[in-house]
C-alpha cells in the first residue's frame, strides 16, 4: 500500500487560524489566510477545488461538497512560532524547549566575541524589521563598513550588509562565526544572512539570504526516508533549516515560481522518496512586510502554477500543501503568528476526506513515513490509513 514519492511542499506563513495558546503570543485573533482573503479579493480556484475552503472559512471562498484532496488543519505542539522549530516539528522533532529570544538585543557575552573575531564592531543589535533597519542604519554602515546586526521576535541572529561593502561571502563567513559562537543557551534557530544593494533610501534585500540552522539534537523524518534508501530533494530553505542533514540533494531558489520550477525538475527525474520544498516570498516579502496586496497576488500566483504540480503527478505519488507558522499581513505586528496550519493533499491514490484537527504538526512526518513505507519511531500519529485508497 504504500507509495513512491512525497511531494511536501510549505507555503510558509500561511496559517488558517489561531491556536488556543496565541494570546500567550500577542496572536489572539490572528488568522493569516482569512484575514487576507477578508481584505482582498482572493481568488483561489485551483486551491478552492481541492479544499482550501474548507478548512477554515474563507470570504470568497466557499468549502466545496466533495473536495479533490483530503483536507485539514494541525497544532503545533512546540513552544514557539519560528520557521526551524515549525519544519522541524513537521518532520517529527517536537522541541522541548523554545529556542532563545532576544527582545533587548543580544548580550555583550555575544556581541563582544563576535566583534573580535570579524575585526569590527555592529550596528544596531536590536530587535527589527528588516527593511526598516537598513533604511534606518544603510548609510552608517556604508560609511564605516560595519554590519547591521539585528533580531525579531523568532529566534534569529540576523546580519545585514550592503553587498559592495562587505561581499557576500565575507558574509556568510561572518554568519558561521556567528553561528558557532550561538550555542548553549544562546542556541538561536538561525543566523541570517541578509545582503542588499542599492542606495541611502532605495536599499532593496537581494535574494542571495542564506539561513545557518543548529543541526536537528534529534533524528527526523529526513533521517528516516534517507535510512530506507530513498532520496530526499530539498527546494529552497529546506537544506538550510535542517542544516543539510537527511538531504541527498538540494537546490536553493530566488522566490517561489523558481521554487515550483525546481520542485518541478525533481518531479521529472522519477526518483523514489521525499520532495521538500519551502516557498518563502509569502512570508519573507510579503507577511513581514505587512503587504497585504502583495500576499494575496503570490498566493494567486501559486494557485495558477499549482495545476503543473497536479498533472505532474504519477499513480504512487501525493501531493502535500501546509505551512509552518502564521505571518498576519493585516495585523499591526510584522512577526509571525502562531496558528494552525492547513493541510490538503492530493494523489490519485489519496481518498478526499476530512482528516480534521491534528494535534501536532509531528503527526504529517509519520503519516508521509507511512505512506512511503518508512520505518518510523519519532513522535506524531500517522494517519496514512485514512487516506490510502
Amino acid at each position: 500500500m504504500k507509495l513512491d514519492r512525497v511531494i511536501l511542499i510549505v507555503l510558509d506563513s500561511v496559517g488558517v487560524g489561531a491556536l488556543p495558546d496565541a494570546a500567550q503570543y500577542g496572536d489572539e485573533g490572528s488568522n493569516t489566510l482569512a484575514h487576507i482573503a477578508a481584505t482582498v479579493d482572493l481568488r483561489l480556484p485551483n486551491l478552492t477545488r481541492l479544499g482550501v475552503g474548507n478548512i477554515t472559512p474563507l470570504r470568497g471562498i466557499p468549502p466545496v461538497g466533495t473536495p479533490a484532496a483530503a483536507w485539514g488543519k494541525m497544532a503545533s505542539q512546540t513552544a514557539g512560532k519560528d520557521t526551524t522549530s515549525g519544519h522541524w516539528e513537521l518532520a517529527g522533532l517536537i522541541l522541548e524547549r523554545p529556542f532563545p529570544l532576544y527582545p533587548h538585543g543580544f548580550p555583550p557575552e555575544i556581541i563582544e566575541p563576535f566583534e573580535k573575531a570579524i575585526g569590527r564592531r555592529v550596528l544596531g543589535n536590536k530587535p527589527a524589521s528588516g527593511t526598516v533597519i537598513i533604511e534606518e542604519l544603510g548609510a552608517e554602515h556604508m560609511r564605516t563598513g560595519n554590519p547591521i546586526v539585528y533580531t525579531s521576535a523568532d529566534s534569529v541572529f540576523q546580519i545585514a550588509a550592503h553587498e559592495e561593502v562587505i561581499p557576500v561571502e565575507e558574509l556568510y563567513r561572518y554568519c558561521k562565526i556567528a553561528r558557532r559562537l550561538l550555542t548553549g543557551e544562546h542556541a538561536v534557530g538561525r543566523v541570517i544572512a541578509r545582503p542588499f544593494v542599492g542606495e541611502p533610501g532605495h536599499f532593496i534585500r537581494t535574494d542571495r539570504r542564506q539561513d545557518f540552522s543548529l543541526e536537528p539534537p534529534r533524528p527526523t523524518l529526513l533521517d528516516a526516508v534517507i535510512a530506507a534508501g530513498l532520496e530526499v530533494m530539498a527546494v529552497g530553505k529546506i537544506k538550510d533549516i535542517f542544516a543539510g542533514r537527511g538531504i541527498s540533494r538540494w537546490i536553493h531558489t530566488h522566490d517561489n515560481m523558481d521554487g515550483v520550477d525546481q520542485t518541478r525538475n525533481f518531479m521529472r527525474e522519477g526518483e523514489r522518496g521525499l520532495i521538500f520544498t519551502n516557498l518563502v516570498d509569502f512570508d519573507m516579502r510579503y507577511g513581514h512586510r505587512n503587504d497585504v496586496a502583495g500576499y494575496a497576488a503570490a498566493l494567486e500566483a501559486f494557485d495558477r502554477r499549482l495545476p503543473e504540480l497536479l498533472d505532474a503527478l504519477e499513480t504512487s505519488d501525493a501531493l502535500i500543501l501546509t505551512a509552518d507558522h502564521g505571518c498576519d499581513p493585516t495585523t499591526p505586528s510584522t512577526d509571525h503568528s502562531r496558528e494552525y496550519v492547513p493541510l490538503l493533499i492530493y494523489g490519485k491514490r489519496i481518498r478526499p476526506l476530512n482528516i480534521g484537527v491534528r494535534a501536532t504538526f509531528a503527526d504529517l512526518g509519520a503519516t508521509v513515513a507511512d505512506l512511503l513505507g518508512v520505518p518510523y519511531d519519532l513522535p506524531g500519529k500517522s494517519f496514512a490509513s485514512m487516506l490510502l485508497e
